[in-house]
């Protein structure tokens, strides 16, 4: 994983609180599993602390398909972070 030029994209609520909209970032090799993304993200700074502070409510998609806390992240070209859906 070390050295994969990785987009997040952040939606919604996330991207309010995280102040930005997508970045680009080479995620830490002993990243490997969505809910370790979440909690190093988190750790980040209090922008991501506010936006993560319930890690395991947020939905995260890998290049477009969405992904369980415990699936591996592998090397995808984009990571999209986003609240949970409402329906009605």
């Amino acid at each position: 994983m070390a050295g994969v030029d990785t987009k997040l994209v952040y939606f919604s609520w996330v991207r309010e609180r995280v102040g930005k909209g997508e970045e680009r970032i080479i995620l830490p090799e002993e990243i490997s599993t969505v809910m370790e993304l979440l909690l190093w993200l988190k750790q980040r700074d209090e922008s991501f602390a506010a936006a993560l502070e319930f890690p395991e409510i947020i939905r995260v998609a890998l290049d477009q398909e969405h992904a369980e806390h415990t699936d591996k992240i592998g090397t995808p070209r984009e990571i999209a972070i986003f609240p949970p859906m409402t329906g009605g």
